[in-house]
């Protein structure tokens, strides 16, 4: 497979951008109540795809298909973002980073059980070796913590879970636009219950909050999960895709390093490094090997 129709550019796009939230979520957040900025970044994020489908002339789903989509969106746009919220509520993020990487843990059983995915056991082992990279950049860092929030977070975890499970039955056939775009419409439906919330809040709001809620919207949400659907129509396991958000917490620590000044540690270099290992044995293994 070249580059150019390989799958790795789309999933790299998305972690970059999803990663790129997490900063902005924490800035976003000395203004914003967490279930404030979820209605807000879901509803620009609809906009920005309702233009999209407007200009590209995108035809909606068929109706028969139209219970895949509210599902995509109930799953990874509500119930995952409010899940996250009220975990993060009681739990730091780096406890929060860990919940959340299991997320390709839980997509390879239920891509397993509902698609008979296999992986080889280098593959098992290569989601092991990222997962510990994961443990390293967090534990180490001295900032897991454990309480009820644990449990939202894993609610969180398996509905992003779910809804990587319904993208790929998605792209198989509408396109990338199309199930990201009526994906989001749902999810930002569903996200109207936090519209007060917003609505209260919005009066008063500093200029520099309207960058964070764009970036949210249109960066973090409408072109990552564009490239992330694209990434699963490309791909040949949903595991290969998924193993990407093990990168996420790593990233993460980059970008706030170089947009917040946050220092990097050698927990983020050792864990990096771990979770590297695992991406490259997982996609790359069986061809280093022979």
């Amino acid at each position: 497979m070249s580059f150019k129709k390989s799958f790795h550019p789309y999933a790299m796009t998305t972690i970059f951008f999803w990663s790129l939230a997490y900063v902005n979520t924490r800035l976003a957040l000395k203004y914003f109540s967490p279930f404030a900025i979820g209605f807000l970044r879901y509803a620009v994020a609809a906009l920005a795809m309702l233009i999209v489908v407007l200009v590209q002339k995108i035809k909606p789903p068929k109706a028969k298909d139209m219970i895949w989509f509210a599902l995509s969106g109930a799953t990874g746009f509500f119930t995952f973002a409010t899940m996250l919220n009220l975990g993060s509520r009681t739990v730091n993020s780096s406890t929060s980073s860990v919940i959340v990487a299991t997320t390709p843990i839980m997509t390879a059983i239920l891509a397993r059980i509902f698609y008979k995915e296999k992986l080889t056991k280098m593959q098992y082992c290569a989601i092991a070796v990222s997962f510990i990279g994961v443990l390293v950049l967090t534990v180490l860092s001295g900032g897991f913590s454990v309480n009820k929030g644990i449990l939202y977070l894993m609610i969180a975890a398996f509905a992003l879970s779910l809804y990587n499970i319904f993208q790929k039955r998605l792209t198989r056939t509408y396109s990338s636009l199309c199930s990201t775009a009526y994906s989001i419409f749902w999810g930002a439906l569903f996200m109207c219950v936090f519209m007060p919330n917003a609505l209260n809040e919005l009066p008063g709001m500093p200029f520099n909050q309207i960058w964070n809620i764009l970036i949210l919207g249109v960066l973090s949400s409408a072109v990552a999960y564009c490239t992330w659907s694209k990434a699963f129509s490309l791909a040949e396991h949903t595991s290969s895709v998924s193993n990407y958000m093990f990168v996420t917490p790593f990233v993460t620590s980059l970008i706030a390093f170089i947009v917040a000044g946050e220092s990097v540690t050698s927990a983020t270099i050792v864990g990096g490094a771990f979770i590297v290992a695992g991406l490259i044995i997982f996609n790359f293994g069986n061809k280093i090997i022979k």
